[in-house]
């Protein structure tokens, strides 16, 4: 019984690293990675401190911020707008940020 348990939670790992994985696939596809990266700050914050700001009750703020853009709360530059990406990607990419803590 204790073998059942150690090999889910085996699989359970493994499933849970391509996940995060491919949400990192979709964020070099729609062009984050260009100004964000995981743990340091670029031309936008880092998404280890954006992680750490915000929780689960920001994701649809965050997501529209995604899609809409935003300005004022990291610092003068603007993050632009990114019409390319879907509100399910937006969502899909916010869970991701958000497991960065």
């Amino acid at each position: 019984m204790k073998a059942i348990h150690v090999c889910l939670l085996a699989a359970a790992g493994i499933l849970s690293a391509g996940v995060a994985q491919a949400d990192e696939a979709l964020a070099k596809s729609k062009n984050c990675l260009s100004c964000h990266a995981i743990d340091k700050k670029l031309v936008g914050p880092a998404y280890k401190d954006v992680a750490k700001k915000y929780t689960a009750k920001d994701e649809a703020m965050l997501a529209e911020k995604v899609i809409k853009g935003g300005k004022g709360v990291w610092g003068q530059v603007p993050m632009p707008p990114n019409a390319a990406v879907k509100p399910e990607e937006a969502t899909k990419l916010v869970k991701w940020i958000l497991s960065q803590k």
